[in-house]
Order: C-alpha cells, then sequence, then structure tokens
C-alpha cells in the first residue's frame, strides 16, 4: 500500500522524524521514494563500492536505504532516497517522535 496523505516519516529505530509526505514521490520500483529529508535528519556515506551512497539516521545510525542522482524523475531535487520500508515508520504530521 502507498501512502500519500499528509504525515511524516519517522526513523523506526529511535522515531527521530526523517521524511515530509510532501517529499514523497512513486518511483515506480516498490520501495519508498522521497526527494528530500528533513534537513540534518539524514547522513550520506559512499558505500565501499562506490556505486551508491548509504544514507543513514543521523540520531541513532539506523541504515535506510540509498540515495541516487540523475534518475530523470520529475523532482525537485533530482533526488531519489530509496528507503527500506521497514526502517522507517508512518506517522501523522502532528505527531511527536516515539521514545
Amino acid at each position: 500500500m502507498t501512502f500519500f496523505e499528509e504525515r511524516v516519516y519517522n526513523s523506526a529505530g529511535c522515531g527521530m522524524p526523517l521524511y515530509k509526505s510532501t517529499a514523497k514521490f512513486n518511483s515506480g520500483c516498490g520501495w519508498p521514494a522521497f526527494f528530500e529529508g528533513i534537513p540534518g535528519a539524514i547522513n550520506r556515506a559512499p558505500d565501499p563500492d562506490g556505486r551508491r551512497t548509504e544514507i543513514t539516521c543521523a540520531a541513532c545510525g539506523g541504515h535506510l536505504g540509498h540515495v541516487f542522482n540523475g534518475d530523470g524523475f520529475s523532482v525537485p531535487t533530482d533526488e531519489h532516497h530509496c528507503i527500506n520500508s521497514v526502517s522507517i515508520q508512518f506517522v501523522q504530521a502532528n505527531a511527536a517522535p516515539s521514545t
């Protein structure tokens, strides 16, 4: 099921808000896709193979997925955050982070 309601996606590991639903888009790959994260919420590091960039939660270090540039999607940032669905929790936009 794909959600596009006004919500926030939090880290499943620590509850830190990571993405707003307004940054979500349908990439057609079956994984949740976003074109940007909440500022300061996501860290980036090159994978050892040098082909991808891993993204992790800035608060707990949990693996979120990978970010790609130049995939050709019609999004404002030309970024594609391909997220493992078990790494995020879908919560109401006005809900406080879980503790």
